[in-house]
Order: structure tokens, then C-alpha cells, then sequence
């Protein structure tokens, strides 16, 4: 796995706790402060403030030689002055004498003002224990007496405990404010996240499907293990690495495995946690957090989404994000002022390289650039391998034809997928998990969750020649992709769908494949105008992806017979606002004129190719919409035994090749 030799040691830091200095104070927490100060205020109150309720007669001193000499009183404990004692049976006191239980209640006397118990309590004035005792004992009375004992405690309580409740608080105040004078500005720190080489982490076998990007990043990892042999012959190593590739294709995971494999620290921070409200927090945040790892050399700092801060100054309309720019310049000057021997390199990643600025990009800073793009088909095969360990699969799952069925989906999507399909399993009490679950959880991927919308047989008449329409089209245009499925059950905002499937990926596409791409798109509402000489508005979104793929050939792809092989930037999507209003335009309204020609042109072509081809297989279509009408879903050897089998695509002479961005 990992090795260490070759690599200069780091002197071991001492863990918080262990091998302090006998001179050294272990400091108090906040929160204990806090904990004894409430303990101490809950405990005064209970004993000094809160009232302490009693069930026991208290009886003024008249009152208890008479229940004496009336015989009513059976003992009494005297303690000093207080006495307490139990009458021979339950008697009521209503606030003026006893009454016993067969004595009618005053009529002046609220019943609710009588307490009634066995036992009471009394004190006895100066100088007047030689009356009672004489009359307890003539009334055959057990009494009893305590030594009365005088306590410190409850005084000392009262008094002191305010006092130190006020300088404990004083106390905790101060120490707050010592603190933040030391460090007014502490929320500039950075907050970067520090995972330990010694902890579980993950390497490059974690990784797949993205063997270029591994292979380019196995010579970082070399730098990091063996910093001194290229010291020793002048080289430098590289100050940044930039992984830059669409969203979930593992950028994040990449980064992890270089320091996994390299046996570094590895600091790990968001770029939006640099910017802040007040100005100048986010480059305090970057000194520290650079700080921090060249102290940790050699180490790894792993910038996300660098584009949240790295984005070029200026750009667009409206003036510019002042504490953003000074993050920026901050990370700008960090990362050129590194000394020749501080083995720290920075990795960042973005899904937008196209909007960061040009001085992060150069050399000294950026050095490299590694793509991590999405995974072809082997690709898909071992990520879907890595995602199923531990997960019981059927014999019926076929790991390669999933891999092959699921082009452009990046690791995140297949990860998903998986945990789809075994979420499927269990909803279902199955104890593996099969081919169906996989299906079931690929379409709710693709196309969302079932729905159950309301359709009459018109509405359902018609969403069925809509999907047979487009599936006509696309078995038999030569060169589009083969079905997989037809279906007019409602998922997501769809109510219904005609799903194709690439054979294989594709990286360059010909005009041919385009225009037939555009045909199969409008095939849904050119079935409308055959069956029903009417259009409706399920073909929105048809309509929409013809268009801009029109607009693409035609400005961007150069495939037009109008504009010719060139390049006119329509189509393209400008990420800040206004900047398309401030560039300069370079083309003439008539160039445009032609260009909206040609992409008029390109769209209704295709929809002609496709009412001339339905009308032509007439049957066809009525064949398919009715087995939808009754099955509401058709498989790709379902429509093969329909239709037969697909035309074999004739080759192009000149075919026509375009970079699909």
C-alpha cells in the first residue's frame, strides 16, 4: 500500500493532554462555568426561596393547651422553642379551634380554609416551657425532646452564596473578554476540515472509471512520498492541481485518494467558506488555512467548488464583490509565495473552468489541469462493481449490460442507481436484488416516479399516437438510437415517454445522426397531425429540444447550408448576467436573418421527413398505439415483433464530424 521511505519525517506533535508542562494551566471550559453557576442558583432558590409546603396543623400556643387539657394530644417532640406532636385522632382546624369529627363546622367558616390532619406543629413562647410541661404530664402525654442545634450552614448559604454566584459571573465575563481582545477577528480563522494519514482513508482502489485522471495524479502522489529526490535535481514541485470535470464525476473522491496514497494531512475546505460579510474575513481565512498546512508539510489543501471564490473579477454587469476579489487576490498571492522547499500542494475542483480567472490558471499557480470526465462503458462496469459489494444481487443482473445501458451517467448517478434498485428490493421483501429493480429504478432516474394522472380515453388515445409517433420514427430513421421503451404511463411532468439507448458512447456526432435526432423529436406531433389533423401542447418540450439543437448546429457546429462552416456563438449559454450585452456583436442582422432561416429550415425538414415516414408506415403507427392503448407499456423485443427489425443504417461517404460540447 503506502511508503513511507524516502520521505522526510515530521517531528510528532504532542496530543492535547498527554506530556503537559507542569507549568502549564489546563484551562476551565466555558460550560462548566455556566453548569456550577446554574447547580448553585437552582439549589438556593430550593432552599431558601421556594416555598415549603406542609401538611401539618400549625396551631398557636393557646390553641395547644387547651387540645391538652381537652385530652386530644397524644405525644409531642420538643426542640428549643418548636414543637411538634400527633393528636390521638384526625381533627380540623378552622383558623380558630379544634374540632373534632362529629363537631358541626361554623357557619361562618369556608370549608376550604379547613385543614385537617393527625399531626401539628407549634412554638412556644419565652419562658413558658414550665406551664406546658406540667400540663403535658397531668394529660398523660409522651414527650419527648431534642438538644436544639444551632447550624452555620443555612446563614453561611444565605450570605455567601449570592456573593459568589455575582464573582463567578464576573469571573466567566472577564475571561470572554480577555479572549476576544486576543482575538477580536476569530472568525477569520479557517475552517477547514483536517483528516489524519493515520485514520481510514481512501485510495486509489476506492476509484474507478477514471484511469487517465488516476494515472495523471499517481506522479502528484510521487511528489508528496518523495519530496527530496525531486529537491535533490532542481525540480519544483507543482503548486496546484486543478480537477475539473461535471458534477459527480468524483472530483472530491480523486482528491481524497492522493492524500490516502501519499500518507499526508490533508486539509479540506469549501471556497464558499472563505467569503463572508464583512470584508476581509475571507483572506484572513486563507492565511490561516495556508498557515496551517505549511505547518503540516508536506500536505494536501483541497479547495471545493473553487469557482464559488475563484470566478473572474469584473466580469458582466454591475460593479464586482469587493471581499470576494480580496479572498481571491489573497489565494492568488498564497499560492505564488510559496518558499522552494514547502511541499504543499493545493488541488481544487470545479465543474466551471471557464468562468474562473485567468490568473489562477496560469503556471506558478495551477500548473495542471486534470479532466474528470464522465465514464465510458468499462468505466461504468467496475464503479457498478465497487457500489454492489456488500449488496446481494440475482443471478439475472447483468452488471455489463447496465454499464452499457446507461451512457453519460457519472458516478454519483450510478452510485444512485444501485442504491435505488436495492431500496426497490426491499420495498418489495426480496432478498436479493434483481435485473427488474434495476429497470425500475433506472426509469425513475431518468423519468421520474409513476403518477397516477387522470386521463380520459381521448386524452390517453392521443398521448399514445404521440410515443408510438416518436418510437415509428426512430425504428426506422438508419442511424438513431435503438428503443428501449414506450410507454404512456405518466412519470414525472411527462405523461408519457419513448426511451432510446446508445448501443455505444459517443463522443463526436455526425450531422446525419443530428437531423435524424431532430426527426424522431417532432415524430410526436407529426402523428398528431395524421391521426387527428390537429396539434396540442404535449409537444412543448419537443419543440424546445429541437430548437436549440437546430440553434447548436447552426452557430455553433457550422452545419447549415445558409451560414456555412462558421462559428457564430449562438446556442451558447453566458453564465454572468450582461455580459452578452456588453460584448461586441460580429455578425450582421443578415447573417442573423440567415441563421434563424437555417434554423427554421433544419426544424421543419424534419418535421416533414417525419409525417412523410408515419404516412407511409400508417399501419404501423395504429398498430403500436393500440397495444399501448391496452398494455400502456411496450418493451424494445415487443416492438421488434411489431415492426420487425430495424433498417441497416447506410454508410455515409462524407460524413460529418463534430466536437458535442
Amino acid at each position: 500500500m503506502m511508503d513511507s521511505g524516502g520521505r522526510s519525517k515530521q517531528p510528532q506533535r504532542t496530543p492535547p493532554g498527554k506530556g503537559q508542562k507542569p507549568n502549564q494551566r489546563m484551562r476551565i471550559p466555558s460550560w462548566m462555568f455556566w453548569l456550577i453557576l446554574a447547580a448553585l442558583s437552582v439549589g438556593y432558590i430550593y432552599m431558601f426561596l421556594w416555598p415549603q409546603e406542609s401538611s401539618r396543623i400549625d396551631l398557636p400556643y393557646s390553641a395547644l393547651l387547651d387540645a391538652t387539657e381537652n385530652g386530644l394530644v397524644q405525644s409531642v417532640e420538643i426542640e428549643g422553642q418548636d414543637v411538634t406532636g400527633e393528636f390521638r385522632e384526625e381533627l380540623r382546624w378552622t383558623g380558630t379551634e379544634l374540632l373534632e369529627q362529629g363537631d358541626a363546622v361554623p357557619s361562618d367558616v369556608n370549608e376550604a380554609d379547613i385543614v385537617t390532619d393527625t399531626e401539628f406543629s407549634t412554638t412556644v413562647p419565652p419562658n413558658s416551657s414550665e406551664q406546658l410541661l406540667p400540663t403535658l404530664r397531668e394529660n398523660n402525654v409522651t414527650v419527648g425532646a431534642q438538644e436544639e442545634q444551632q447550624s452555620i450552614l443555612p446563614s453561611l448559604l444565605i450570605s455567601v452564596l449570592p456573593l459568589a454566584l455575582i464573582l463567578g459571573l464576573i469571573v466567566l465575563m472577564g475571561r470572554n473578554m480577555s479572549r476576544g481582545q486576543q482575538n477580536v477577528f476569530g472568525f477569520g480563522r479557517s475552517r477547514a476540515k483536517l483528516y489524519d494519514p493515520e485514520r481510514p482513508h481512501v485510495t486509489f482502489a476506492d476509484v474507478a472509471g477514471e484511469e487517465e485522471a488516476k494515472r495523471e495524479l499517481t506522479e502528484v502522489v510521487d511528489f508528496l512520498k518523495n519530496p527530496a529526490k525531486y529537491h535533490q535535481i532542481g525540480a519544483r514541485l507543482p503548486r496546484g492541481v486543478l480537477l475539473v470535470g461535471p458534477p459527480g464525476t468524483g472530483k472530491t473522491l480523486l482528491a481524497k485518494a492522493v492524500a490516502g496514497e501519499a500518507g499526508v494531512p490533508f486539509f479540506s475546505v469549501s471556497a464558499s467558506e472563505f467569503v463572508e460579510m464583512f470584508v476581509g474575513v475571507g483572506a484572513s481565512r486563507v492565511r490561516d488555512l495556508f498557515e496551517r498546512a505549511k505547518a503540516a508539510a508536506p500536505g494536501i489543501i483541497f479547495v471545493d467548488e473553487l469557482d464559488a471564490v475563484g470566478r473572474q473579477r469584473f466580469a458582466g454587469l454591475g460593479g464586482s464583490n469587493d471581499e470576494r476579489e480580496q479572498t481571491l487576490n489573497q489565494l492568488l498571492v498564497e499560492m505564488d509565495g510559496f518558499d522552494g522547499n514547502q511541499d504543499v500542494i493545493v488541488v481544487a475542483a470545479t465543474n466551471r473552468p471557464d468562468v474562473l480567472d485567468p490568473a489562477l490558471l496560469r503556471p506558478g499557480r495551477f500548473d495542471r489541469q486534470v479532466v474528470v470526465g464522465l465514464p465510458h462503458k468499462r468505466g461504468r462496469e467496475a464503479i457498478l462493481k465497487i457500489h454492489t459489494r456488500g449488496i446481494p444481487l440475482d443471478s439475472s443482473v447483468d452488471l455489463v449490460s447496465i454499464a452499457g445501458g446507461t451512457p453519460g451517467f457519472s458516478g454519483a448517478d450510478l452510485a444512485n442507481l444501485v442504491n435505488e434498485a436495492a431500496l426497490t428490493a426491499a420495498r418489495r421483501n426480496r432478498k436479493t436484488v434483481t435485473r427488474a429493480d434495476f429497470e425500475e429504478a433506472l426509469d425513475k432516474i431518468i423519468l421520474g416516479t409513476v403518477r397516477s394522472a387522470l386521463m380520459n380515453e381521448r386524452d390517453r388515445l392521443i398521448v399514445a399516437y404521440h410515443e408510438a409517433g416518436h418510437a415509428i420514427v426512430a425504428h426506422f430513421s438508419p442511424g438513431s438510437d435503438p428503443l428501449r421503451k414506450v410507454s404512456i404511463v405518466p412519470r414525472g411532468r411527462a405523461l408519457g415517454v419513448t426511451i432510446q439507448t446508445p448501443t455505444e458512447d459517443r463522443y463526436n456526432y455526425s450531422r446525419h445522426y443530428l437531423l435524424a435526432r431532430i426527426a424522431v423529436m417532432m415524430g410526436g406531433r407529426a402523428a398528431e397531425i395524421i391521426t387527428f389533423n390537429e396539434v396540442t401542447t404535449g409537444a412543448q418540450n419537443d419543440l424546445k429540444e429541437a430548437t436549440d439543437l437546430a440553434r447548436r448546429m447552426v452557430g455553433l457546429w457550422g452545419m447549415s447550408d445558409e451560414i456555412g462552416p462558421l462559428y457564430l456563438g449562438t446556442g451558447e449559454q453566458h453564465v454572468f448576467l450582461g455580459r452578452e450585452l456588453t460584448q461586441d456583436r460580429d455578425m450582421s442582422d443578415e447573417t442573423l436573418d440567415r441563421a434563424d432561416a437555417a434554423i427554421r429550415r433544419i426544424v421543419t425538414t424534419a418535421m416533414q421527413d417525419a409525417i412523410n415516414l408515419l404516412t407511409e408506415r400508417r399501419s404501423d403507427l395504429d398498430a403500436l398505439a393500440q397495444r399501448l392503448m391496452e398494455e400502456e407499456t411496450v418493451d424494445d423485443d415487443e416492438i421488434t415483433r411489431l415492426l420487425g427489425a430495424p433498417p441497416v443504417p447506410a454508410e455515409v461517404a462524407a460524413m460529418e464530424v463534430t466536437d458535442l460540447e
